[in-house]
């Protein structure tokens, strides 16, 4: 299964895609995995055009069988989740163009899937996903940890029957 995760932002948006074997152990390999970068200067159609240009590359050229994307909770940042927002847009788009099903997963989930609690902090899950896909290092910037964290819980709760639509 190849899958596609997303860690949604408007200024640093982590993508990564990753092929997780069928069965047995939870054991996969990184296919690709980049942090697409705007700037808070460059006009808002611009910066989201790009986002939408570089998820739809990946898709088009690793064909994930689903993409899926971490929950955003914002409280009271209104403007921050109103600019997170317009990055969500251009990926759903771009799944929508594809044909590719989105699902969502909250921090928690993330944090349970991978290090099977859900008080593990970005250091751990990060070094959960080095693991995972047989890493030297842990992946960098955190952005980046966050994509694959987010595609590796998709390929787990689907293992378990229980992927989680958007």
């Amino acid at each position: 299964m190849v899958v596609l995760g997303i860690d949604p932002g408007i200024t640093h948006l982590g993508l990564g895609v990753v092929e997780v074997e069928p069965k047995g152990t939870l054991k996969a390999r990184l296919l690709h995995g980049e942090v697409v970068r705007t700037s808070h200067k460059e006009p808002a159609q611009e910066r989201v055009g790009r986002i939408h240009a570089r998820v739809k590359e990946a898709l088009a050229r690793f064909h994930p069988e689903a993409l899926a994307v971490e929950e955003q909770f914002f409280y009271r940042q209104n403007e921050l989740a109103y600019r997170v927002g317009w990055a969500l847009g251009a990926v759903l788009v771009a799944a929508f163009e594809a044909g590719v099903p989105v699902y969502a997963y909250g921090p928690m989930q993330v944090k349970q899937a991978l290090a099977g609690h859900g008080h593990a902090g970005k250091e751990e899950v990060a070094l959960m996903v080095r693991g995972i896909l047989g890493l030297k290092e842990a992946p960098k910037p955190s952005h980046l940890a966050d994509a694959l964290a987010i595609a590796l819980t998709h390929a787990f709760y689907t293992r378990l029957g229980a992927g989680k639509p958007l």
